[in-house]
Parts: C-alpha cells; sequence; structure tokens
C-alpha cells in the first residue's frame, strides 16, 4: 500500500492536466463530449494528492468505443470499481500517473465530481478548509485509503447538499466513496 502524501497546490498542474488531454483527445476524437480536470488538482490553490484527475464524458452508447480506442494507446480498462456509468482505466505504462474515468453522459459520479470541483473553485474559503482537511487525514492516515477517504466524506457530502443534491442521491455517493479505487 502507498503512502498517502497531499502537497501544496502546484501551479503546473493545469498544464499537466492539458497535456493528457490533448492525447486522450486524439484517441477519442468525436466520441468525447468532454474531458473534465476533476478532483483537487483542479481547484487552484486547493492541497491536493499530485494525481491528475480526469472525467472522460461520452454518450451513454459510447462507453465501449472510449475504452476501445483509450486501451489502443496503453490504457488498462478496470472495470467501473463498482461505480455504474463510470469506467476506470488505468494509466498507460511508463506515462506519469493520473487517474482516468470514462462516465456516461448523466452520471452520478460525474456529476459529484463536477459540482464539488466548481464549489471548491467558486468558494476559496472552502477550498481552503478541505485543503487543511485533507492535509489532517493524510497525517493521521497516511497509511489507510479508507481512513483517508471516510474522513473527507461528510465534507463531499455537504457540498453535494449546498448543490442541491438529493439525499438518495448523496447515500448513494457516500457508499461509492467506500468502494476500493474511489480516491
Amino acid at each position: 500500500m502507498s503512502e498517502i502524501i497531499v502537497v501544496d497546490d502546484d501551479p503546473d498542474w493545469p498544464r499537466q492536466f492539458e497535456a493528457l488531454r490533448a492525447v486522450i483527445a486524439r484517441a477519442l476524437g468525436d466520441v468525447a463530449l468532454a474531458i473534465e480536470h476533476v478532483g483537487s488538482t483542479a481547484v487552484p490553490g486547493l492541497a491536493a494528492k499530485p494525481i491528475i484527475d480526469l472525467d472522460v464524458v461520452v454518450a451513454p452508447g459510447q462507453v465501449g468505443t472510449a475504452i476501445d480506442r483509450l486501451s489502443a494507446i496503453g490504457y488498462e480498462h478496470k472495470g467501473d470499481l463498482g461505480v455504474a456509468g463510470r469506467e476506470a482505466m488505468r494509466h498507460p505504462s511508463g506515462s506519469r500517473r493520473h487517474h482516468l474515468y470514462v462516465c456516461a453522459e448523466g452520471n452520478l459520479a460525474l456529476a459529484n465530481h463536477l459540482a464539488v470541483r466548481d464549489f471548491l473553485r467558486a468558494d476559496a474559503a472552502a477550498a481552503r478548509a478541505y485543503g487543511e482537511l485533507k492535509r489532517r487525514l493524510a497525517f493521521r492516515f497516511a497509511d489507510d485509503v479508507d481512513g483517508y477517504v471516510d474522513g473527507k466524506t461528510a465534507f463531499i457530502l455537504d457540498i453535494l447538499r449546498r448543490r442541491g443534491f438529493a439525499e438518495r442521491d448523496l447515500a448513494e455517493i457516500a457508499a461509492i466513496n467506500r468502494r476500493p479505487g474511489s480516491s
């Protein structure tokens, strides 16, 4: 198991995202409706694990095509990891570590990622508080990813409540956060 490390915001993260996005966009062509920079590295000023997270948004009927095209450039399909409508892809061997998900348009996990990102981008105080929480959790749960993720869940659910998510969706998101590979 790897150690959880949270670092200060790196102004190079947007450039790293753009470099990854360009390669992915070339491979996917018009199958991708959007390629979103999500997660903490997508929020300026936010402390984060130094791993770029990307969500590729496709029409529900195009998930398989996207997986095939990404596999052709070295990504490994890891399945949905228990999250319906969101397919995890392992980065190509020899490339910088990043998390890539193919998400069907309208998927709850995608809506979660975008809502949290957009909220934290718009509220610097909330972003600072979240960064401080992540640092405390990384220190406390340095070798326990489940403890780290569990510690963030209440904060995330509070943001989603403020963004108008239904309680049934919040329960599903909380369950998603408890699944392996959700960090």
